[in-house]
């Protein structure tokens, strides 16, 4: 699993004009899923972004977590995070999972977050043409990938 995490004053998912998903002060989390993605991924991945010291504190340092901040999240699909762009200029996307494993993989990942974050969090719509609006708060943006636990 792939991971684009963003520190969000605000953002939102919009899909045919419509906001499907909103939130204050959190995460925006863009997923990128492939075939070898397992349970092991999702618990991993979704305890790190839980936990990751991006907010600030009092004092102004990147000291606290999502939960210190009683902040929310949104988790959107994106393929286009397996991007293979070594050959050519037209990217490949062969490393992405079709929908048929993608999906289960995504769904569970959010059953997952909302358990360790402990609230429900808001999400986009598999496969949709999402529009995601966002103000990033810092800029604090993290990438992280579950095949290379650094």
């Amino acid at each position: 699993m792939r991971a684009v995490i963003q520190r969000v004053s605000k953002a939102s998912v919009t899909v045919d004009g419509k906001i499907i998903s909103k939130i204050d002060e959190g995460l925006l989390v863009l997923l990128g899923i492939e075939d070898t993605d397992n349970n092991e991924d999702i618990s991993w991945l979704s305890k790190k972004i839980v936990n990751l010291r991006i907010f600030n504190d009092e004092e102004g340092v990147m000291n606290c977590s999502l939960q210190d901040v009683d902040g929310d999240v949104i988790v959107a699909s994106q393929f286009t995070l397996h991007a293979q762009t070594k050959k050519g200029n037209r990217p490949s996307y062969i490393k992405a999972s079709k929908p048929d494993i993608a999906i289960p993989i995504y769904e569970s990942f959010v059953q997952q977050i909302e358990q360790d974050l402990g609230k429900k969090v808001g999400t986009g719509i598999f496969g949709a043409d999402m529009k995601v609006d966002l103000l990033n708060d810092g800029p604090v943006t993290i990438f992280i990938d579950t095949k290379n636990k650094e």
